[in-house]
């Protein structure tokens, strides 16, 4: 298989209820990899470099709030004794952005992809995950789209009263590798929010699909609709 052909396939992976530091663990171990691919073919010809793989991970965390390398520890509301009540652990990691909250019922996704088999642009890689994200949820008959400035997926962005986030993103590159991704909230309790300052946003609320639609959603069809997604907007074959 030519280098061609490989490099826009996709692995992916559903792991379910997962500890976040484990999925962190496995996110960095296919990183690496990737990284020593890299490493690898800049000391041989061209055609004899090896295709770098991409992989998409799926997943739900048990109660989780994460603060990005730029976050400020003063949007955790919640001191340690709360965090103990709530059965909620706290995890600085090396995404971007500042803090957000995981838990059951929120669908994970986790891109590890080598950008130079798509494109090298930062930008244009959030706006593609924002856009699959968006499409996902009209299937749904939710009318999503962005805010202004500020990164992620909401409904009724352009009124700022009514406003209110449905899916946050931070992400990682190294040598155009991604790491960390976005979180869609399907039927997530949403009241462990309110222990945060949502991705240090104070003045705009936190929505899920569920409580947008009055009803449960069945988390397999919305990770079958958003991998749907994912491969119309990056224009890559799974794996």
């Amino acid at each position: 298989m030519s280098v061609a052909a490989a490099v826009r396939k996709v692995r992916f992976m559903n792991l379910g209820l997962t500890e976040y530091r484990q999925a962190w663990d496995y996110q960095n171990r296919l990183m690496e990899e990737i990284l020593a691919i890299k490493t690898a073919n800049r000391q041989v010809a061209a055609n004899k470099q090896h295709p770098t793989p991409n992989y998409l991970i799926f997943c739900e965390h048990p109660h989780v709030y994460t603060l990005g390398r730029n976050g400020k520890m003063d949007n955790l509301l919640a001191g340690e004794a709360e965090l103990q009540r709530i059965n909620a652990s706290f995890v600085h990691t090396s995404r971007g952005g500042d803090i957000t909250y995981h838990g059951p019922g929120q669908l994970v996704g986790y891109p590890i992809f080598d950008l130079e088999n798509f494109f090298t642009d930062i930008h244009r890689y959030m706006r593609s995950l924002e856009e699959a994200v968006i499409r996902t949820l009209k299937t749904f008959g939710i009318e999503a789209g962005r805010a202004a400035g500020l990164t992620g997926v909401w409904i009724e962005p352009h009124h700022p009263q009514r406003a209110r986030k449905i899916c946050a993103m931070g992400v990682k590159t190294s040598r155009w590798v991604t790491q960390h991704g976005f979180a869609l909230n399907v039927n997530t309790d949403l009241s462990y929010f309110n222990y945060i300052i949502p991705c240090g946003i104070s003045n705009k609320a936190v929505t899920s699909m569920q409580q947008e639609l009055g009803r449960v959603v069945a988390m397999n069809e919305v990770a079958e609709e958003l991998k749907k997604r994912m491969a119309e907007v990056f224009e890559l074959e799974w794996i």
